[in-house]
């Protein structure tokens, strides 16, 4: 069964991206403690995605927490806002504030004990 959730952020797509490969192949509860260690923007943002997703498998789909393990982590851009920064002699130099789309998908752990059926 999978699990996902979705969030839209205002922190550029690159700088989200260097935790998500940080994090995408750990167990949950490494993922979650090395993210409250990392000093990135992006760390925050993917930190909040994943308690959320964590928080939909426990009481939307009554799994626990024990037996879910990270499947994918995507990092999407969003639409970038158009800004300007004002020059000298009246000119305008323009920038985009990029934004990102997470999506982070869970899945429930498949215990093989060793039997065959």
């Amino acid at each position: 069964m999978e699990v996902i959730a979705r969030t839209s952020v205002r922190v550029a797509p690159r700088k989200v991206r260097l935790v998500a490969d940080a994090i995408r192949k750990l167990s949950l509860e490494q993922a979650l403690r090395s993210l409250t260690v990392i000093k990135n923007r992006g760390s925050v943002s993917l930190e909040k995605t994943l308690k959320s997703a964590i928080a939909n498998a426990v009481n939307n789909n009554k799994l626990k927490q024990e037996v879910l393990k990270i499947k994918s982590i995507d990092v999407s851009e969003s639409p970038s806002y158009k800004r300007f920064h004002p020059s000298t002699r009246g000119r305008v130099h323009p920038y985009k504030r990029r934004g990102s789309n997470i999506k982070i998908v869970l899945e429930a752990k498949e215990e093989n004990n060793g039997t065959k059926s």
